[in-house]
């Protein structure tokens, strides 16, 4: 292998870079990708968390919105997306608000009777009219090079360019709608792994609900059938089948600008030749294997996986548990609640009702789990909790984790009928089936500094006409993870694009 040439050398196996091995090996290039692990997908991957237990969880990523269809047929992957019946559901008191793709009426009803009136419906009608031609509008451009900021105000209207692109994201929400609860749905897209205060002037928070809304013309929040390793297991064997080579167990340890990449294996260290350099890493990784200094990131969340005997009960007896668990279940996500949680992390201090959604994977997507558990009702739990910052997890790692994950889930019981610890699993060990991942876990097991699930801040659609926002310093390394512009979620499109800057 030393000393080896390729066309492209890809540093990191996850999704992006897999898909732009699919492209590069299509296209007749020669690829080799360089994956640390031992496995390919980075956080997107399956995995059976708990010992003894027949459940395949996706346990870092967990959902797909941004995965474009056209890179699903470019690619001539399997993958089914199975869209959810239901959006979201927030208790409210001892009721809820339930969003119901799937009857209009039935939501019209669930906003009456959390708000009081029609008035909340139709401000959320319309907003989301707005966010959906932004979607059908934008998502194509994402696969193309960059149009400049006055080519994209020119393209989703004066309007929606105003309200999502210019003025905070938080004052929007407060004038458009007057409900504590409304206005906390529709501001948790802006906060998804992204610490930050809506109705900053920075407008960080409008960032990340533009890629939350935008999803593949949609916005729409799918399901992989088979999880998220079913989604980087596509994309692998499509990779190989057009002539990738993929390494697993094998480090990037230094890069040079000239195009040479070192790595280390179980066999030792090696040195390899790239035209070009495809970086599927954190921007802050790629520098310190450049030798260069750059800023590390802070991610800002708690993922819990859970594997539940049953579903929980609910306060609200008109809505059944799956219906309520399918989609998005808001937990002490109002508007309120997520402003007073914000002041406290950025205090330093762990929120003291952590705010959260869950979701259960298996309602949607019964194959997750062996025969067993579907037969004696056991389902997954996906929890994603907000205003959970690195910082606090710095000084003490396992004492901040345990105290997090503690008040996170009496704030699920403080909206639940019962505790959800008397509905966990038990493993064949007697432990509960609970895990907690930290943005200190994310650093030290998956390699993001900071445990930053974007690889760092979420940058606009928009930039230098004609590049493709996969460029740096070097002609010869192109950023192609989460990190380049247009990049972050599940989505491949920098790996998209990465390759097509090179093919151009």
């Amino acid at each position: 292998m030393s000393r080896s040439r390729h066309d492209a050398v890809i540093i990191g196996g996850g999704h992006n870079g897999l898909v732009a091995a699919a492209y590069l090996a299509r296209a007749g290039r020669k690829v080799l990708v360089l994956e640390r692990l031992g496995h390919v997908g980075g956080l997107a991957v399956s995995a059976q968390a708990f010992p003894g237990v027949d459940a395949r969880l996706s346990r870092y990523s967990y959902l797909v919105s941004l995965l474009p269809a056209k890179v699903v047929a470019d690619l001539g992957i399997k993958v089914e997306l199975r869209r959810r019946r239901y959006a979201s559901y927030t208790p409210a008191g001892d009721t809820g608000l339930l969003v119901d793709n799937g009857d209009a009426g039935r939501t019209a009803a669930s906003f009456a009777r959390v708000t009081g009136g029609t008035a909340e419906l139709e401000a959320w009608r319309r907003f989301y009219a707005m966010t959906a031609d932004v979607a059908e509008r934008v998502a194509p451009t994402l696969l193309e090079p960059l149009m400049d900021r006055a080519a994209m105000r020119d393209l989703v209207g004066v309007q929606a360019w105003r309200e999502l692109f210019e003025r905070p994201i938080g004052e929007v929400v407060d004038e458009r709608f007057a409900d504590d609860t409304v206005r906390g749905v529709v501001l948790t897209d802006a906060l998804i792994g992204t610490f930050a205060d809506p109705c900053d002037q920075g407008l960080l928070a409008n960032r990340c609900l533009l890629y939350h809304v935008i999803g593949d013309g949609t916005g729409d929040w799918n399901v992989p059938v088979g999880g998220m390793g079913a989604v980087s297991g596509a994309l692998a064997g499509a990779a190989r089948a057009a002539g990738a080579e993929i390494l697993t167990g094998a480090e990037v340890v230094a890069v040079d600008p000239s195009g040479e990449v070192t790595f280390r294996d179980a066999d030792g260290e090696h040195t390899v030749r790239g035209e070009r350099i495809l970086a599927n890493v954190p921007p802050a990784v790629l520098g310190r294997l450049l030798g260069a200094g750059e800023p590390a990131p802070e991610g800002a969340q708690l993922k819990v996986n859970m594997v539940l005997s049953r579903l929980p009960r609910l306060r609200d007896p008109d809505v059944d548990p799956v219906a309520a668990f399918s989609g998005t279940f808001h937990i002490n996500e109002g508007r309120d609640q997520l402003a007073r949680a914000y002041a406290e992390a950025a205090a330093g201090r762990i929120p003291e009702l952590p705010p959260a959604e869950v979701y259960c994977h298996s309602l949607t997507d019964p194959s997750i789990l062996g025969p067993g558990l579907r037969a004696a009702g056991a389902q997954t739990m996906t929890l994603f909790g907000l205003h959970m910052p690195a910082r606090l997890f710095r000084e003490d790692p396992a004492g901040a984790r345990e105290a997090a994950l503690r008040a996170t889930l009496a704030s699920i019981d403080r909206v639940l009928a019962e505790p959800i610890e008397d509905c966990l699993l038990r493993a064949p060990d007697g432990r509960p089936c609970l895990e907690a991942k930290t943005p200190v876990d994310l650093e030290n097991e998956a390699g993001l500094p900071g445990g930053h699930i974007f690889h760092r801040d979420l940058s606009w659609p928009f930039g230098e006409p004609g590049k493709w926002g996969v460029e740096t310093a070097f002609e010869r390394i192109l950023l192609c993870g989460a990190g380049a512009r247009r990049g972050g979620g599940v989505s491949g499109i920098p790996g998209h694009n990465a390759a097509m800057a090179l093919l151009s």
